[in-house]
Order: C-alpha cells, then sequence, then structure tokens
C-alpha cells in the first residue's frame, strides 16, 4: 500500500537521516527536527488522500498548507543562520527540501524530486568535500539525505506515477462525470517561500502574500564576509582581509565588489548583473545560481566554479593561467585570455553541448565545437 511504502521511508533512510543529525549536533541537528516535521504532516496528507476522495479546492488548500509551512520554515532557518559552520549544510535540506511539493505536481512528480535532489547535490558534494577528511559522520549524514529523496522519487513512480492518487477517483468516474485532473503544479519560489494552491481548472492564488524586499547588510563576521540584497551599489570593497577569510555575496543586483589583498575563497550566490574583481584567493571562486556576472582576478586563483549560472565573463591575468575551471548545469561561459601586455583580451567560450559514442561498456564524451 502507498501509506505503508511511505512509512518505510520514514523508518529507513529518514530515521538514519535523522540519527547523523542529532550525533553532529547544532544547527544541523535544530534543522532535521523541522525536516521529520515535514515529512511528518506529509505522511499524514498522504493518510488522507489513501482515504478519501479528492478535495474541493479551499480544503486542499488547507490540507497542503502544513506541509508548505514546514518548508518555509526549514528555508527560513538556512536564511537566519548564514554565519553557521554548517552552512552547506543548511543549504542542501533548504535546496532540495521543495521536493515534498511533488503532492501537487502532475504529471511527472517523480522526475521533480529528481529535480530539487539534483539541486541540494552542489551542496552535499561540498559537504563531502570538507569533511571526507575530517569526521566520517558528515559523509554519511550527506549520503543518508540524498538516498531519502531517492526513496521517495522511488515510492512516487510506483504509487504516483503521474500525480497524487485520491481514494474517490474511481468514485468521480462512476456517476458519469470524467475523471477529475491531476493537481496542478505548485511552485515554490526561492526562500521565504511561497506555495502557490491552484483549483482543478488551472487558475492560481497564492497561499502566502509574497516577503517583502530586505535591507542591504554588508557586515564581517570572524572570518566571513556576508554582502547582501545590494541593488546598484558599484563601490562595494573588502579590504584589511586575511588569508583565512570567505567572502559570500548573496542576491545582489546591479552592483561592483572589489576584493583588495589575498583571501581563502569568495562566493557569488543568486546575484544579477554583478562584477567582481579581486587580487588572488587561496582556494576558489564560486557563482552558483547566477545570472549574466563577471569576474576579473589581478593575481592568482586556482579555480573557479560554475554552478546553474547564465552568463559568466572571466578575465584572468597572466599569472593565473593555470586556473582549473569546473563548470555543471551553465551556459554562456567565456573565458578572457590575456594577450600581450597591451590590455587585450582573447575570449574563448567554455563548451556546453557535448557529444558522448558508446565504447564498449564505456562512454566516450567529447565537446562539440560551436562553428558560429
Amino acid at each position: 500500500m502507498s501509506v505503508n511504502a511511505y512509512e518505510d521511508i520514514l523508518l529507513g533512510s529518514l530515521a538514519n537521516f535523522l540519527a547523523l543529525s542529532a550525533k553532529i549536533g547544532g544547527d544541523v541537528a535544530a534543522q532535521a527536527d523541522l525536516v521529520k516535521q515535514a515529512f511528518d504532516v506529509q505522511f499524514a496528507f498522504v493518510r488522507t488522500a489513501a482515504d478519501s476522495a479528492a478535495p474541493a479546492t479551499a480544503d486542499l488548500q488547507n490540507l497542503l498548507k502544513p506541509t508548505s509551512d514546514q518548508i518555509s520554515a526549514i528555508q527560513s532557518y538556512r536564511e537566519k543562520h548564514r554565519t553557521s559552520p554548517f552552512f552547506n549544510h543548511l543549504s542542501a535540506i533548504s535546496e532540495s527540501i521543495p521536493a515534498l511539493g511533488w503532492v501537487c505536481v502532475a504529471p511527472t512528480p517523480g522526475p521533480y524530486v529528481k529535480e530539487m535532489n539534483d539541486a541540494g547535490q552542489f551542496y552535499t558534494n561540498r559537504v563531502l568535500k570538507d569533511w571526507k577528511e575530517k569526521d566520517s559522520k558528515h559523509v554519511e549524514w550527506a549520503r543518508a539525505w540524498v538516498q531519502t529523496l531517492t526513496e521517495l522519487q522511488a515510492f512516487i513512480k510506483q504509487h504516483h506515477t503521474t500525480g497524487l492518487v485520491w481514494a474517490g477517483k474511481n468514485k468521480a468516474t462512476a456517476g458519469g462525470a470524467g475523471a477529475p485532473p491531476p493537481p496542478p503544479p505548485c511552485g515554490l519560489p526561492p526562500p521565504p517561500p511561497v506555495m502557490p494552491m491552484a483549483d482543478l481548472n488551472g487558475s492560481a492564488t497564492k497561499a502566502v502574500a509574497a516577503p517583502a524586499a530586505k535591507p542591504p547588510t554588508f557586515v564581517r563576521d570572524g572570518k566571513k564576509w556576508l554582502i547582501e540584497y545590494q541593488k546598484g551599489n558599484t563601490g562595494l570593497l573588502v579590504e584589511d582581509a586575511e588569508m583565512n577569510n570567505v567572502v559570500y555575496m548573496f542576491r545582489c543586483e546591479n552592483s561592483t565588489l572589489q576584493i583588495k589583498g589575498k583571501i581563502n575563497s569568495v562566493v557569488m550566490d543568486s546575484c544579477k548583473k554583478c562584477s567582481l574583481v579581486f587580487d588572488s584567493l587561496v582556494a576558489s571562486a564560486e557563482f552558483v545560481n547566477c545570472q549574466s556576472v563577471q569576474m576579473q582576478v589581478l593575481g592568482k586563483v586556482p579555480t573557479i566554479s560554475i554552478d546553474k549560472t547564465d552568463g559568466c565573463q572571466m578575465y584572468l591575468s597572466a599569472d593565473s593561467l593555470a586556473v582549473e575551471i569546473v563548470s555543471s548545469k551553465s551556459s554562456e561561459m567565456n573565458v578572457m585570455i590575456p594577450k600581450g601586455t597591451n590590455g587585450d583580451y582573447t575570449e574563448q567560450p567554455i563548451p556546453e553541448q557535448f557529444k558522448t559514442l558508446i565504447k564498449g561498456q564505456s562512454l566516450n564524451t567529447t565537446c562539440v565545437e560551436s562553428l558560429g
């Protein structure tokens, strides 16, 4: 039965995730408590669906509200704890917890869960990278969460392939009326989330009002510099920083940040039309969920990481030509390579198209160069 299969997830992979979260403690354990509540309220919803006919729109919104509220609480927890030493852990859950919105996705709820799982794996991979040599509990934690969502996807594929199944569906068709259409999609925008509900005719209304714009911040908290919600500010400057410092730029628009001196790393997250200029980095420059951004390195940078970004222009220095650029799910990426000493650059696009051939029991993948 569908209910028993969902309960197997709660008692299996989710229970393992919660146990590991408790061992890690701190913010990880606190956020995991919210995750447990989210799965519990969804379990109650699944049981209701197994015993009931599809409800009216207003009743459906009321039934979905507890899940929506828990998703909101989980994502808000990440937003309120940006200085946490476990920020990557919190982000992994925050980015992927919208998977619980599968109950109002049709006709492909399973692939939707996979998409959310993939979104969170950018951060679970960072947890694996940062902790694999320090504490194996964190490695097990990351894998347990990915496994939980993987099992949720398998559950949906088996029991709710094209959308949530209500027990009374057949009764609706017996009276001569057409079968009710599957629940329409409902999105979960970035935090604080808003879960749009929709009636059976497809018109949508928001269950929660849109959040007010947040004030810009520019603060230093120990080793981390937090620069958030800046708009139209072209004079952002980080100076007197140390080599172990990290700069985190979040949800900024039409702004320019300059970093003087050598620091550990810089992350640009969910920014639009922003520029970054820095001297040198010990580790990496990272761009996540960005649009139309550019960076310039004046000294050295070992690694540039680009994930889910559309439009990234990278101006390199003569000292940074040994850089390693890692990209995924991104487009319009160009590397500007210095040419001579007169300030000219040669523009080289990073490939976005690939060709894969089967060679025996393995794959051979090569990039496809643009002829345009």
